[in-house]
C-alpha cells in the first residue's frame, strides 16, 4: 500500500471519531504499519498482515481508549507486543508519557528500532514482567493511565494493572465480545485492588470487531501484596 492511499483511507476511517491527524502523524502510523510487516517476515508479532485489516485491527483498535486519555499526561501499557495500543496513543498524544512493558524482548527490540525512525521522544520501553515492576517505587502508582490489550481474564488483569496507577488515575482493559461473565466474577478482586468499575463502552471497530472498554478508577492506594508474584495472578487470580 502506498503512503497516499494509506493516508486517504486511514482518514476516512477516522472520521467516526472525529480524531484529525496531522501530516506528521499520519506519515509516523504509516511508517510504523510499514515496518511491523517487514519485520514480521522476520519474526511472529502479529497475524494480520492485509494493510486495510492491520489499520482496523491494530491502529483503530487502539485509539477506541484516546477519549479516556484528555488529562492524562503519563501511560504505562502492559504486555504491549508489538505496540498496541501504546504506539498508536504515543503517536496522537505527542507529549504524554508513555512506557511500554513485555517480557518478550525480540518483540521490544522492534518498537525499540521503529519508533526511534518516526522519532517518538518521552517514550520508555522495558523488557520486564509486570508483578516485577509493579514493585519498584519508581513505576508504582506513579501513571495516570495504565492500558493493555492482553488476553487474561479480568482479575488477572487488574491485579497486574491496578499497583501502576496513581489515585484518582484509570485502569482501562480493552476486552472481546466474551467479557461480561469474567466481569461479574473480577468484582471483588478490582474492589481489592483498590479500584472501582467505572463504565464499559462498547464499540463496534470497522466491520470486524467489536470491542468492549472496561474503565477501572482507582480510588484507594493498592496494597504492597499485589501484584503477586510467581504467576499467582494468572494461576489463582483474585475472587
Amino acid at each position: 500500500m502506498e503512503k497516499k492511499e494509506f493516508k486517504d483511507i486511514f482518514s476516512t476511517m477516522l472520521e467516526k471519531s472525529n480524531l484529525r491527524l496531522t501530516d506528521k502523524q499520519l506519515n509516523n502510523f504509516y511508517n510504523y504499519m510499514i515496518g511491523v510487516l517487514d519485520w514480521n517476515t522476520k519474526i511472529n508479532l502479529t497475524a494480520i498482515t492485509e494493510e486495510k485489516m492491520f489499520i482496523v485491527k491494530h491502529f483503530l483498535d487502539s485509539l477506541t481508549i484516546n477519549k479516556y486519555l484528555k488529562n492524562a499526561k503519563s501511560l504505562i501499557d502492559i504486555g504491549t507486543g508489538a505496540g498496541f495500543p501504546g504506539i498508536p496513543l504515543k503517536i496522537v498524544n505527542e507529549d504524554m508519557k508513555v512506557t511500554l512493558i513485555d517480557s518478550v524482548n525480540k518483540k521490544l527490540n522492534v518498537i525499540r528500532d521503529l519508533s526511534e525512525k518516526i522519532q517518538l521522544e518521552n517514550l520508555e520501553i522495558i523488557h520486564t514482567r509486570a508483578e516485577e515492576l509493579a514493585q519498584n517505587k519508581e513505576y508504582r502508582e506513579k501513571y495516570d493511565v495504565a492500558t493493555t490489550r492482553a488476553v487474561s481474564n479480568l482479575s488477572t488483569i487488574a491485579e497486574y494493572m491496578l499497583p501502576f496507577v496513581n489515585l484518582n488515575g484509570l485502569a482501562i482493559c480493552m476486552k472481546g465480545p466474551n467479557f461480561k461473565e469474567e466481569l461479574e466474577e473480577s468484582k471483588k478482586a478490582i474492589e481489592i485492588l483498590g479500584g472501582k468499575l467505572e463504565e464499559v463502552d462498547s464499540i463496534n471497530v470497522g466491520e470486524e470487531l467489536e470491542r468492549n472498554i472496561i474503565i477501572i478508577r482507582k480510588i484507594k492506594k493498592t496494597s504492597k501484596q499485589y501484584p503477586r508474584g510467581q504467576s499467582k495472578p494468572l494461576k489463582e487470580p483474585l475472587r
